[in-house]
């Protein structure tokens, strides 16, 4: 039973990586459809973060009030009138208001999964976890480019709706499997877990949710602007093509994380997290190359995302170990909310900058903020150590 629902698990973090994609890849149609500057991606991105950071927040209450298969429960079903609402705006505006079901969704499965992972299972079953979040990011971007190709971006939105439904249909009738899992769990440590203002006097939290902002900024910039990047400094690429190249560094991160599904338990979370963000500084240089083709630059945003691969998953898991189990829901409610307020404003303030400078200047956004997640971290580790 356990490897049943085990395998349910990694089908909610399909779920929850197939809306996380789709309005980078669909972008440059629907900016031309609704008759906007290319830069509002990035106000219904943060919409939609604002709206995760909210729900993240309220997670260590969730968390102790219901049990983690309610929550994915209904996050699903958030995330599937988010996107049926995407399908069917017919403006700019209507956008904002589906935006909300859209990130509250996101951000109440993305914490508590995350906290049932760290505390029930080895480093090894979360960065398999997070490759199957890849899997769900790198689908939809297809979804999309055969959307553009034989029908409207609309039903793009609309098509991964109906992927949703059979996912979410899937989670109700394996409600049985979530009940006999919870009877051999910790119920003690659940209900006795510190909240939010308690949890940040802890030493080195603080920290540490600024190497997650660091982290997040730049896997969303990534996540919104890379087809906005090719379709900006390449030339004679049809718009299905710069549809696709959405899932590049989605592809990268499902590799990522699934290369350190068999070898995480035996270098450890922390030199996971050093090679991959030196792996990430590879593919930056990668694109930085001026090319006239689009290869070199394709290859890179794969790179990039192989690098990012294991840095999320060995941060959350390493939750309980560095701050132990009473203090681990609120830490990973706090670092996703820190999370999801660099992946609100930093791809929107990348949209104003790529508008006034070009969109070239891409991978030297994405260098500071690569900087800033392993120099956090590490000072991160030294408290901790004292």
């Amino acid at each position: 039973m356990a490897s049943l629902l085990l395998a349910v698990i990694y089908l909610i973090f399909i779920s929850l990586g197939l809306p996380d994609s789709l309005l980078g890849s669909g972008w440059p149609v629907m900016q031309t459809a609704f008759g906007v500057p290319s830069s509002y991606a990035g106000y219904v991105s943060m919409t939609i973060s604002f709206m995760t950071i909210i729900s993240a927040l309220l997670s260590p209450k969730f968390i102790k009030k219901f049990h983690t298969k309610w929550i994915v429960i209904f996050s699903i079903f958030l995330t599937v009138l988010g996107l049926f609402g995407f399908s069917i705006s017919g403006q700019y505006a209507m956008l904002f208001l589906f935006a909300v079901p859209y990130g509250l969704g996101a951000g109440a499965i993305d914490a508590s999964v995350n906290h049932y992972v760290a505390n029930n299972y080895s480093g090894s079953v979360m960065n398999f976890l997070h490759c199957f979040y890849g899997v769900g990011a790198v689908i939809s971007p297809y979804i999309m480019a055969l959307a553009l190709k034989y029908a409207r971006w609309n039903e793009g939105y609309r098509w991964t709706a109906f992927v949703q439904i059979g996912i979410l249909f899937i989670c109700i009738i394996s409600l049985p499997l979530w009940k006999k899992n919870e009877a051999g769990s910790d119920e003690d440590d659940i209900k006795n877990s510190a909240g939010i203002r308690e949890t940040l006097k802890v030493p080195g939290v603080i920290l540490t949710l600024i190497a997650f902002y660091a982290y997040c900024a730049g896997e969303a910039t990534c996540f919104l602007w890379t087809p906005s990047y090719f379709a900006g400094t390449k030339t004679d690429l049809s718009k299905e093509l710069v549809a696709s190249f959405g899932s590049l560094v989605f592809g990268g991160l499902m590799l990522g994380r699934l290369i350190s599904g068999f070898i995480s338990n035996k270098l450890g979370d922390r030199l996971l997290i050093r090679i991959g963000i030196a792996v990430e500084l590879v593919g930056i240089l990668l694109v930085f190359i001026p090319t006239p083709g689009y290869l070199v630059a394709a290859a890179g945003f794969v790179v990039i995302g192989t690098g990012m691969g294991p840095v999320y998953p060995a941060i959350q898991h390493m939750a309980p170990t560095n701050f132990g189990k009473r203090y681990s829901a609120a830490v990973i409610g706090l670092q996703m909310a820190s999370a999801y307020v660099g992946s609100t404003f930093m791809p929107f303030v990348f949209g104003h900058l790529q508008q006034a400078v070009g969109i070239f200047i891409m991978p030297l956004y994405l260098l500071i903020f690569a900087v800033m997640n392993i120099g956090f971290l590490e000072l991160t580790y030294k408290v901790i150590k004292k």
